[in-house]
């Protein structure tokens, strides 16, 4: 048995049927001691192999990239920045390896994906085997991995995918804020942390996101509600302890759930109360979002909200949202709303919203708009805090996303493209969402990855439910937090040479000077490798 090998870099995608091709082979890359650094081994065999096992002589987590299927790869035609545009199987999961057994059949492509943490400064040369159970070697390679002993930056980024909780008890089958329901939200929190996500959804109400007009999504409310005669009492117990959590596994901003339903902000969002001694909806579709009653409501909770966050210590690191995606039709009433939010709130609290309509920033709407990526040129240079986000487009014009469908070069040249513009905060809305659009049934991620033909694979979630109720990571949630390890690297370089300095390293391809932009850049791994490779080697120089 013989086997074919590649060492590739973490930027890589190995499908089954096909040898890697146009990816960057890798005998040596460096990095930083605070970063997690990873490289791929693909293989394939040139017939069945029985059982065989994975070896690294020096310990690293160690990860078999497992492949999942896509009916809609693609919205649209897109442009010719895409790996493949047709339904199949797509590289994507990364489940832990622990040295079991594996199998290949013949001629079929698998990858290893290996990540260090924490090493220790220094070369690292490290071999990668292939054995069977005679310890009989049929593949053997070496990388290097060198350590530059120098930390990054802290990242700066506030950097959001939105926490589904839903999803998890759903998925789960288990009760909402029962143990086991804490136990597996905890996990899922952790390695989104792990993979700089520190701002998370924090759902006050049930967020009222991709909910059908007139249905509703399971309950997940952290502010009790106790209606009276007189009144309503609060009970803030349960968001304390998301609070403690989230500060524990290493979360640093909370992003409050939206006050009024998304598209428009025409209805509040679903509550849940206690009246008379039973739990009733006193709130949601049927609730005109300007009306007295539920104007009533939100002057009660707001001092009581503002006073329990201050004495948590968190408030300075909280914002929160009026409604998603607002549009023109809804100018007028967003108007409305803001004002009431900024009577009974203040100035305490910022107050940020996906929108990509400047009239609602001019208007001095929304103190911190979030344009789309497609959208921030428009406003690039005219907002205290430049921030963005991206979700189910642009899929063409060479914008970047998170697709299965694409290179995952072009997901996490993100990160550079924020150094460029200096922005403060990214958003996305789907961290774990396991249901259709809409949130009509609830999916199997690992065999529906775009909600129902709804999304293009891979926009409505970066991590996958493992049977113990920990998150199996993906390619491209490590690609992205690649791409802000990049984004620290050049704010590195910048601290040490100075922002134009940086710029005219980054802004460089092949001898020749390209201007960065959310639609211009190198379209190539091997430009990107090496790039950051440079980036490296010139703050090895200054330090």
């Amino acid at each position: 048995m013989a086997l074919k090998t590649y060492l590739l870099s973490s930027m890589a995608k190995v499908f089954h049927d096909e040898e890697p091709k146009n990816y960057t082979e890798i005998k040596e890359i460096s990095a930083f001691r605070n970063e997690k650094v990873a490289f791929q081994f693909a293989f394939s065999s040139d017939e069945n192999t029985g059982d065989i096992y994975f070896e690294t002589s020096e310990k690293l987590s160690i990860y078999r990239v497992l492949s999942v299927p896509s009916i809609k790869p693609i919205d649209g035609d897109g442009d010719d920045y895409y790996l493949r545009k047709t339904p199949g199987l797509y590289p994507d999961i990364l489940r832990p390896y622990c040295g079991e057994a594996f199998r290949a059949p013949k001629c079929t492509w698998f990858s290893f994906y290996a990540e260090g943490e924490n090493l220790t400064s220094g070369k690292h040369e490290i071999e990668i085997k292939i054995r069977n159970n005679e310890n009989e070697v049929f593949c053997s390679e070496k990388i290097v991995i060198d350590i530059i002993d120098a930390d990054l930056p802290e990242q700066e980024l506030i950097y959001t995918n939105w926490f589904h909780c839903d999803s998890l008890a759903t998925y789960y089958k288990v009760p909402v804020f029962s143990d086991e329901f804490w136990r597996i939200t905890e996990n899922f929190v952790k390695t989104a942390a792990e993979h700089g996500m520190n701002f998370i959804l924090t759902p006050l109400f049930t967020p009222p996101l991709d909910t059908k007009i007139g249905s509703e999504r399971l309950t997940v409310q952290l502010v009790g509600v106790k209606k009276t005669k007189s009144g309503y009492e609060f009970n803030f117990d349960n968001l304390k302890k998301w609070i403690d959590m989230c500060l524990k596994n290493g979360i640093k901003y909370f992003e409050m759930s939206h006050l009024f339903t998304q598209w428009g902000a025409l209805h509040a969002p679903k509550i849940i109360a206690e009246v008379d001694g039973e739990e009733k909806r006193i709130f949601g579709w049927e609730t005109d979002s300007t009306g007295k009653e539920y104007e009533d409501f939100l002057s009660a909770l707001a001092p009581e909200l503002t006073e329990f966050l201050e004495n948590e210590n968190v408030a300075d690191n909280c914002y929160f949202h009026l409604s998603d995606e607002p549009n023109e039709d809804s100018l007028e009433v967003y108007g409305k709303l803001s004002k009431l939010l900024a009577r009974l709130f203040g100035k305490r609290f910022k107050c940020i919203d996906a929108l990509s309509d400047f009239a609602f920033y001019e208007k001095g709407y929304v103190p911190l708009p979030i344009p789309s990526e497609a959208h921030i040129e428009d406003f690039a240079g005219k907002v205290p805090e430049l921030w963005t986000y991206y979700c189910c487009g642009p899929t063409d014009n060479y914008y970047t996303n998170r697709f299965f469908s694409m290179p995952l070069q072009r997901t996490r040249i993100l990160g550079m493209q924020l150094y460029k513009y200096d922005v403060k905060g990214f958003l996305h809305w789907g961290y774990n969402f396991y249901f259709t659009q809409l949130a009509i049934r609830s999916v199997d991620p690992f065999a529906e990855t775009d909600a129902d033909c709804a999304f293009s694979s891979g926009d409505a979630f970066v991590v996958y439910p493992s049977p113990d109720g920990k998150a199996w990571t993906s390619l491209r949630l490590k690609a992205l937090n690649e791409a802000f390890q990049d984004m620290r690297a050049l704010q590195l370089l910048e601290k040490l040479a100075g922002k134009e300095k940086a710029l005219e390293i980054l802004e460089e391809n092949n001898g020749e000077k390209f201007n960065l932009s959310f639609t211009d850049y190198p379209r190539s791994e091997k430009w990107h490798f090496e790039k950051r490779e440079e980036i490296n080697n010139k703050i090895k120089e200054l330090i």
